[in-house]
């Protein structure tokens, strides 16, 4: 990948960080924006990487969400001059959908508890996809998980649980499973979609779900003790299809399961600090 100048909003967060450190170790120039250090109106600001957004705050912060997922897009988009716009949307827009392809239909249901997260995610995607240049292009990212992420995400919670108490109960069925992909496959495969990619609308994911069971058989053979709340309720999501991104770039290769051991060791260590 030959050196281009790129731009990462959102660049304390943590795939915005993980970018950031990516970009720079392959000799590209960076400039990482966070919440306070915002551009000059009209700047160029060659390649856009928009990682802007809520995590599992979202529910208690509607107003937050909108302007966070869905104004700052806009801002971005009307305010500076770039090469390319890569926005960062969710495969959460799936839910309840009967397939999770990109031309799939998205349900919108205002009223349920995910609905402000999706709709302002959706929203900005309908901002992004609407504008007549190729080079403006939206990513649905899957769960991203990696050993530095500790925020209230649900693989982090597992692993905190896990190493602060040594035990480990899972409030979701054993059945219960979802798609989870690594930051460091995000953090390559990003940069490549904003230089290259062919299609303005991409799912970034594993490919293949994981459930609660795996995960706590996974922990279990590191020494941690596995149980399950009586009566939990199974809350899987559709398997997400990357057919059009494997059509052109490799295939996320680094699993949760395999990652389970440095996972949990990284947890381990924060809580002793």
């Amino acid at each position: 990948m030959a050196a281009s100048p790129f731009t990462v909003f959102g660049a304390a967060g943590f795939v915005g960080a993980r970018l950031v450190a990516h970009l720079g170790a392959l000799g590209h120039e960076v400039r990482a924006v966070g919440r306070d250090s915002w551009p000059k109106p009209g700047e160029a600001l060659g390649h856009v990487l928009f990682t802007v957004g809520m995590t599992a705050q979202f529910r208690g912060r509607p107003f937050e969400t909108v302007e966070t997922q869905t104004l700052r897009a806009y801002e971005a988009l009307r305010s500076y001059r770039f090469e390319s716009f890569l926005y960062l949307s969710s495969t959460r827009l799936y839910q309840g959908a009967g397939a999770t392809a990109e031309e799939t239909p998205i349900l919108a249901r205002p009223a349920t508890a995910d609905a402000i997260y999706n709709l302002t995610k959706a929203t900005a995607e309908c901002l992004c996809l609407s504008l007549d240049d190729p080079a403006v292009r939206v990513v649905r990212l899957s769960n991203v998980f990696g050993p530095e992420n500790d925020s209230e995400l649900f693989v982090s919670d597992v692993m905190r649980e896990a190493a602060a108490t040594g035990r480990l109960v899972f409030r979701s069925a054993p059945a219960s499973a979802k798609d989870y992909v690594h930051v460091a496959d995000v953090a390559e495969l990003l940069p490549r979609i904003a230089l290259s990619g062919r299609e303005r609308l991409y799912n970034l994911a594993f490919g293949r779900n994981v459930s609660n069971r795996a995960i706590g058989d996974a922990l279990a053979a590191c020494g941690i003790d596995i149980a399950y709340q009586d009566g939990a309720p199974e809350i899987s999501f559709p398997q997400i299809d990357i057919a059009r991104l494997m059509r052109e770039f490799p295939r996320p290769t680094r699993g949760l399961l395999a990652a389970v051991p440095e996972l949990l060791e990284a947890a381990q260590k924060r809580v002793q600090t």
